[in-house]
């Protein structure tokens, strides 16, 4: 049997939400979700105008319910969805009494899975309970510090016989593999509805469904390797709106346009242009790294061209100093990526004062061995390292985020309609 897509509409404005949702089906969407952020933003008129505009498409209402199981599966049904999602962390009884509901106005009821301990347990239970379809669910704020729905994929499919859905942060590559491992039911969110072209991520997801690319053999990447190479596609702008608009460092601008560094940090301590530790911390640092140097003087400066220098021949990402760069003019040249609050002509001397990889202030921000330094045309943030992998995909997802907004821009749209300004504005 053909798997089906289905498409989460995650979205809080209704007639943006059909309207990518008209897209998604172009590109061969089968079955519309009204996820939770829309119901709970337009209610049961969410559900119902979806299903007058998508004629033929099967709506899923992802009520996400606890309690009151029967109510709340009569509301979505008489709206008009087909299927209709309740939490399996309800008791038994919420669940049974949703069945009911669900058998009485001829719809299904899906049961998701998300934040439960032991899954495959639970998914046996409901099972035996009646249930139309198992989803297996990793929600976002799971997602952002790496957990998989498709680990638990083979092991619940393997223990119970009716229809498994998947969601959780799935991409054309997941989304085959999900297919391959038995999900009957394959469910797409962000990485279809925040794309600038839904129809053409839509029908990438389809077709490699259809494929069930083969998954065995797939090596995944460190936790290291995939935060680098997402901080590599997002912006400090980006990285900022994920970390509740932090600010960046202050004061400290790129030294030439065109800019991009991410790396860990190798911190220095040392006093007004004493060039020892710094030019150290280069013996020290390694691929991947940026060193990240308090200076505390905008007047004499602890680096320059030939410590640049040095550092590139190594694949030392780049450098930060609170305090004054000398040598502008070779550095750009050579395009070493550098940020510095200040320049001057004039070095200090090398005192050997100062500490290399200990905690220190820069920009205003404290920065520790090992947290992720990330620098752009905009600026430099620091992200801590406990913290990197979350704040990646984060970014990524306001990345994802602005690239469908940017697109409606481009049609004609101002920025305030698109995101219907006017309605969401703190009411005081």
């Amino acid at each position: 049997m053909r798997p089906i897509l289905q498409v989460a509409l995650d979205e809080i404005n209704l007639t943006r939400a059909v309207a990518i949702a008209k897209e998604a089906i172009e590109g061969g969407a089968d079955y519309i979700e009204a996820g939770t952020p829309l119901i709970k933003s337009e209610g049961m008129n969410a559900i119902r105008t979806l299903k007058d505009e998508l004629k033929g498409h099967v709506i899923v209402a992802d009520m996400k319910t606890m309690d009151t199981g029967a109510i709340e599966v009569e509301m979505a049904a008489k709206a008009g969805a087909g299927i209709i999602s309740v939490l399996g962390a309800s008791h038994d009884s919420t669940i049974e009494d949703a069945i009911r509901s669900a058998r009485k106005y001829g719809v299904r009821l899906m049961v998701d899975l998300i934040n439960i301990e032991d899954p495959v347990s639970r998914a046996v239970r409901l099972q035996e309970l009646g249930a139309d379809i198992i989803g297996v669910h990793v929600g976002v704020d799971q997602q952002m510090v790496g957990q998989d729905p498709l680990d638990v994929l083979s092991s619940i499919r393997r223990s119970v016989n009716i229809p498994i859905a998947v969601a959780g942060g799935l991409d054309a590559g997941s989304a085959a593999a999900a297919a391959a491992l038995g999900a009957d039911i394959v469910i797409v969110g962000g990485n279809i509805i925040r794309s600038k072209d839904v129809t053409g991520s839509a029908r990438l997801i389809r077709e490699s469904i259809d494929k069930k690319a083969a998954v065995s053999g797939k090596i995944r990447k460190s936790l290291d390797e995939e935060t680098r190479e997402i901080f590599m596609q997002v912006s400090t702008p980006n990285i900022s709106d994920a970390m509740h608009r932090q600010p960046a460092m202050r004061d400290i601008k790129p030294l030439y346009e065109g800019i991009k560094m991410v790396g860990k940090a190798v911190t220095v301590q040392t006093f007004a242009g004493d060039w020892a530790k710094p030019v150290e911390a280069s013996d020290v640092a390694g691929p991947g790294e940026v060193i990240v140097i308090y200076n505390g003087s905008n007047y004499v400066s602890p680096w320059g061209e030939l410590a640049s220098r040095g550092c590139q021949q190594k694949g030392i990402e780049g450098v930060v100093i609170d305090g004054a760069i000398r040598d502008v003019d070779d550095i750009r040249k050579i395009k070493f990526p550098s940020f510095a609050s200040a320049s001057v002509p004039n070095a200090g001397e090398p005192k050997g004062m100062g500490e290399i990889n200990v905690e220190i202030m820069c920009g205003g921000f404290k920065v520790r061995p090992g947290d992720w330094i990330i620098g752009d045309d905009n600026g430099v943030v620091v992200v801590p390292q406990e913290r990197a992998y979350e704040i990646a995909r984060r970014a990524m997802e306001v990345k994802k985020s602005e690239d469908r907004v940017r697109a409606e821009i481009e049609r004609g749209k101002t920025l305030a309609q698109v995101v219907d300004l006017y309605k969401w504005e703190k009411k005081t």
